[in-house]
């Protein structure tokens, strides 16, 4: 587990930690827009707490959560700021490199795969990496719920000369946990998303907002998946914390509530479980915040 590569966490229970506005739609772009210099500080806590790897503030920068036309008239300019801070609070750290992650979302709704438009999707992933190419060390196609998103997220960087990771949102419901069979919220099998990477040219597989409880099974089978193909190609995993079922759940509609039992403590229970597993990228989303990086990466590294 010491080869383990710590990732941040999620930005925006962090935001309203350190005093920033957040309100839907427009969730953490608000922050952009009205407090940047907390967006950088939460970058720099991350960074202080152990990660390696910190995500630009751009997730929420899609016309999904700002509204199409804010995204043409100020999408630009809030895109290539969410980059500048990654980048100015990664080259900060003092005595170690951070590598800049340049998150691109699912450009039509988190959760909400019946949405994806394939003949527009290009038209707004365009501005995105554009804007973020000049900061960023990584693409990062993350909280993507089929298959088909993750590989308009391949096409839209393939001439940026930028490693990319895709990440995957999991059908997270008691029923699926139960079942042991971890599938994309779209229904698509792990096996079928990981058989995708293995010719996507994807240097990582990850995992992200979805229940902690999901993810091993996951990492089991993309790993059993890579080793039948001879793949390179590495694992990672980061949770969020929400309780109760999201699947019905559109990501602009509200705040979820987050568990009371996932402390820092029970989260790096879990992060050691997706590391035994094969998982070497670990990190946290929604409603994980620098005192859980900071415990998990404390515990890989023992």
């Amino acid at each position: 587990m010491s080869t383990t590569r710590i990732l941040d966490g999620g930005m925006s229970r962090e935001l309203l930690r350190l005093g920033a506005e957040l309100k839907q739609p427009e969730w953490s772009a608000l922050a952009l827009i009205n407090s940047p210099d907390i967006v950088r500080e939460v970058h720099q806590e991350f960074i202080a707490a152990g990660s390696e790897i910190i995500t630009t503030n751009s997730y929420a920068l899609v016309p999904f959560h700002i509204g199409e036309e804010r995204f043409q008239t100020e999408g630009a300019a809030l895109i290539r700021l969410a980059g500048r801070l990654a980048r100015e609070a990664a080259d900060s750290a003092a005595g170690r490199k951070v590598l800049v992650a340049g998150s691109l979302p699912p450009i039509f709704g988190s959760y909400e795969p019946q949405n994806f438009q394939p003949e527009r999707v290009q038209d707004y992933l365009k501005v995105l990496v554009e804007n973020l190419a000049p900061f960023v060390d990584i693409w990062l196609g993350e909280t993507l719920s089929l298959v088909a998103e993750a590989e308009a997220v391949r096409e839209a960087v393939a001439a940026s000369g930028k490693p990319f990771w895709i990440s995957f949102t999991l059908a997270d419901d008691k029923s699926d946990i139960e079942s042991g069979e971890p599938k994309l919220r779209s229904g698509e099998s792990v096996e079928a998303a990981a058989f995708w990477a293995v010719s996507s040219g994807a240097e990582a597989f990850l995992f992200n907002c979805s229940k902690p409880e999901v993810m091993q099974r996951a990492v089991e089978t993309a790993a059993q998946t890579f080793r039948k193909a001879a793949a390179q190609i590495e694992i990672g995993v980061y949770a969020n914390a929400f309780e109760g079922e999201q699947g019905a759940s559109a990501a602009n509609e509200g705040l979820h509530e987050t568990r009371d039992d996932l402390n820092d403590a029970a989260y790096s229970r879990f992060a050691c479980s997706w590391a035994e597993a094969g998982a070497t990228i670990i990190g946290g989303c929604c409603g994980i915040g620098a005192a859980h990086i900071h415990r998990l990466g404390k515990m890989l590294r023992s």
